[in-house]
């Protein structure tokens, strides 16, 4: 599988979608990192998964998939010599809650969904960390209760504060400092007391300036009175940071002693919320768990295109036993590359263990490459045009194809000479066949549609079109090719049958009769005006040999041969006996001149220098009379026999 792929197929569009259900970052990181897998038993055990998941999210919606966050960060802390802070010992403890929430939750799921549920007993229960983690730390910081030491220096941290501040009031209301105040208050500067003093009287109080005001105009000073009951209560206050410091460390130990355990309760949680994110995504596409097999068999029944949602046409198809090879063809925005996205998208998902909206019944193949050609491709910055980009990407597909791979080819040929782009297309379609992939190919050449219809391993497949509606179904229709449509539009949309007819002619060499339903009287002029006034101007008449009795026709006549009632051009005649070489559905035979009746004449049909060969003869006896035309060459042989 290559980015190239993933790209075109939008594989990371689904990787978005799904990772919206996940709960922390870690679930949505690995599902980011999502792969397909190549393994069946592999694959199978990932979609079983999914579907018990499935299961558990229809009897409970809330799963306790939490505190997760900054565990990663945490744990990468560990064993460096530095103790954890207590905002990460609450978060931690936080997770072991929610594991064991988790235990609570998966505990009555064995029945129905025994895999998912099995998989919490890699989560070891750890209460005594846990325990003492809720005793150390509350609310944020080390509880006085977490040693007999820290509870002691806290109360004569307690009683120390008391009477410095009892101290300080006793400074501010004595008549010695009431004159050089600036207000009546007790302020702190670095955990220190100090007293606002007026700057002029600077000189007037014993003691350290901690601090100014912004207008200079008031200094903030801890008097030498309480100086001594601050060193004290700064000593208390280092004595209480080093008890902390060994707590701290102390649950840190216990912490690194089960780290390995909290690892795997980590691994298990994070995959939960991934494997839970799958399934709410397969519920929210209505997805099924299918079957999947490794023998190239593809049968989708009412699969859609998950990233349509609402506005997918549900796609069927079934690439039969002895058929690899599906051509696809139909009119422009028919939904022929939706198709094959399709298949080639909801593989991909099914080999990274997604459910996906389609019937519980299809199957899918498992592919060890998915190689596309789809969209235009071009590369402004190697300057290469459409098909020559294109032909480069198709260049890797023929090198990486083998018989375990899936081909996706949409518009092969497209962008050059129709001839030759047709051609290339074939040969490329074969050597690909023959290298024994699965190939998925869309395509507006009439010709690849004929080749499918001869080639065993092929089969033909069309997109739907409604004539009455002028619009795709965008349904694909498996068995038979698309017909060209463009002869029926512009029928429905008022062209004279005639010019619809002689179109005809021109493409396909044969005749065909389009009707006129045109009742409406005044519309019919309308229409009539598109052809020569008087249509019978220049038509050929029948001429009678009165001599031998028989009806004189013109090379190029095309007449209308009875009793079949099917349509031939006269090649040469008559003989003695009134017998037409005609040529029928590209085969010459004689008609007795009473079986045929002109239908259009030749002068109608054809210019005056027309090269009637185009019609008559093979391109090869063309090609050889071209070169008899330049040189004499006596080992060219060319054969006009008549059939």
């Amino acid at each position: 599988m290559n980015t190239h792929t993933f790209k075109v197929l939008e594989v990371q569009e689904i990787k978005q979608k799904i990772a919206e259900f996940a709960l922390t970052n870690e679930g949505k990181e690995k599902i980011y990192n999502l792969a397909p897998s190549t393994h069946l038993k592999q694959i199978e055990a990932w979609l079983d998964e999914v579907s018990e998941a499935v299961e558990i999210l229809k009897k409970s919606s809330s799963v306790p998939v939490h505190g997760l966050g900054g565990m990663e960060q945490i744990l990468a802390k560990l064993n460096k010599g530095t103790a954890l802070r207590p905002d990460q010992l609450s978060k931690l403890y936080d997770f072991l809650d929610c594991c064991g929430k988790m235990r609570r939750f998966m505990k009555d799921k064995e029945y129905y969904a025994p895999r998912v549920s099995s998989y919490v007993a890699a989560i070891d229960e750890l209460p005594d960390l846990a325990e003492e983690i809720i005793r150390c730390i509350r609310n944020g910081r080390v509880d006085d209760y977490a040693s007999k030491e820290l509870l002691k220096i806290r109360k004569q941290i307690a009683i120390h504060e008391d009477r410095l501040n009892e101290k300080t009031m006793q400074l501010i209301r004595s008549n010695k400092y009431k004159t050089f105040l600036q207000e009546n208050v007790i302020s702190q500067r670095d955990g220190r007391y100090v007293i606002p003093i007026k700057k002029e009287y600077r000189n007037k109080i014993k003691g350290s300036v901690l601090d100014t005001s912004a207008s200079g105009s008031t200094l903030y000073i801890e008097p030498e009175e309480i100086a001594v009951y601050q060193e004290q209560l700064t000593w208390l206050l280092v004595d209480e940071d080093v008890e902390v410091q060994k707590v701290l460390t102390y649950l840190t130990g216990l912490v690194e002693e089960k780290e390995q355990q909290i690892r795997i309760a980590i691994e298990t949680m994070v995959h939960y919320d991934f494997l839970f994110a799958k399934a709410k995504y397969s519920r929210s596409i209505n997805g099924a768990k299918i079957k999947v097999n490794d023998e190239k068999q593809i049968k989708l029944l009412q699969a859609k295109h998950p990233l349509l949602g609402d506005k997918a046409v549900p796609l069927s198809l079934e690439m039969m036993e002895g058929k690899s090879a599906l051509v696809i063809t139909g009119p422009n925005t028919g939904g022929k590359t939706v198709s094959i996205k399709t298949v080639g998208l909801l593989t991909l998902m099914v080999q990274c263990g997604l459910h996906i909206p389609a019937s519980e019944e299809s199957n899918l193949s498992i592919f060890q490459r998915i190689l596309v050609d789809i969209g235009d491709g071009q590369s402004i910055t190697e300057n290469l045009s459409t098909f020559s980009s294109r032909i480069v990407n198709i260049i890797e597909i023929l090198k990486d194809t083998n018989d375990e791979s899936l081909v996706l080819l949409d518009e092969l040929g497209s962008g050059t000479d129709p001839g030759e782009g047709m051609g290339l297309a074939t040969a490329i379609l074969e050597q690909l066949y023959h290298k024994g992939s699965v190939l998925l190919a869309t395509t507006h050449y009439s010709e690849i549609k004929e080749f499918a219809e001869e080639h065993p391993g092929f089969i033909n497949g069309s997109m739907e079109f409604d004539i009455e509606s002028l619009s795709p179904t965008y349904r694909l229709i498996i068995g038979r090719g698309g017909e060209s449509q463009a002869f029926a539009i512009a029928l429905k949309l008022g062209i004279h049958p005639k010019i619809i007819e002689r179109a005809h002619l021109i493409t396909y060499k044969e005749m065909k009769t389009y009707e006129n339903k045109e009742t409406d009287s005044w519309k019919q002029k309308e229409l009539e005006k598109q052809v020569i006034v008087n249509k019978y101007k220049n038509r050929k008449k029948a001429v009678v040999n009165p001599d031998v009795n028989i009806i004189q026709y013109s090379q190029g006549d095309n007449v209308r041969v009875s009793p079949t009632n099917e349509f031939g051009i006269v090649y040469s005649g008559p003989d003695q006996l009134g017998n037409y070489i005609v040529q029928v559905k590209g085969e010459k035979i004689a008609i007795n001149h009473k079986r045929i009746k002109l239908y259009i004449a030749a002068e109608e049909l054809y210019p005056v220098d027309y090269d009637f060969d185009i019609i008559f003869e093979s391109k090869e006896n063309r090609k050889k009379s071209k070169i008899l035309t330049k040189r004499h060459d006596g080992e060219i042989i060319i054969d006009h026999t008549d059939k």
